[in-house]
């Protein structure tokens, strides 16, 4: 069974975020998050390691205001879609219990079929930066959007919406609104795999056995 429950207020939210599995915390199992390992992440859940907080940074700043602004223009653009957002949601299944789901928002299509809606500020600031968007979407927000699958099992596609500012010329910085779209159907072994990951990442929490380092690929 799959159950959305709203946390009293942000604090409340991040609290319960530190006890499971969510959709930030995928690269970071799977060894694809350059700035945090999966031993640094099993240590901030075990509570001996603090994570650290980037509430101040400008582009996170950023990114908290633009979302409102940016689900509307989703709306205006597709008005065949029903957005629903419930500010400090939570969604949980049953099946997999250590794995919880903050949500952007999520959809109902025009034929009754549930998605998930994610949303993404980003900043181009190198040619490497912008080949991570090239018809494809960074390997982190992935790993999200299939953890999102695996906690929403009854959505059959996703939406990844996309500001992205370029900023990495003598040029005036523009910006661009992308839409990324993921079937269920088409990363089906991906979930899966993640899955199989993440459950085995929970076992050594819940055991305090440190996992074996995962290097991402440089």
């Amino acid at each position: 069974m799959i159950e959305m429950k709203v946390m009293k207020n942000r604090k409340e939210w991040l609290g319960k975020r530190s006890k499971y599995i969510g959709g930030s915390d995928c690269a970071c199992i799977l060894g694809l998050n350059p700035y945090k390992s999966n031993v640094d992440l099993y240590l901030e859940k075990i509570g001996e390691k603090q994570s650290q907080d980037i509430s101040d940074k400008p582009q996170v700043k950023f990114g908290i205001a633009a979302e409102p602004i940016i689900r509307e223009l989703f709306q205006i653009n597709y008005p065949q879609m029903q957005m629903n957002y419930v500010e400090n949601n939570n969604f949980i299944n049953d099946k997999y219990p250590f794995a919880r789901a903050s949500l952007d928002g999520w959809l109902t299509d025009q034929d009754g079929i549930n998605g998930i809606w994610e949303c993404k500020t980003s900043q181009i600031v190198s040619s490497a930066v912008k080949e991570k968007w090239n018809d494809q979407v960074p390997d982190n927000y992935y790993c999200q959007i299939l953890h999102y699958f695996l906690v929403r099992e009854d959505c059959d596609f996703a939406i990844l919406t996309a500001l992205l500012t370029w900023d990495y010329s003598e040029k005036e910085p523009y910006q661009q609104l992308r839409n990324y779209r993921f079937e269920r159907s088409d990363v089906k072994e991906d979930i899966e795999y993640l899955k199989e990951q993440e459950i085995k990442f929970f076992e050594c929490i819940e055991k305090k056995q440190k996992p074996d380092l995962i290097l991402p690929e440089i």
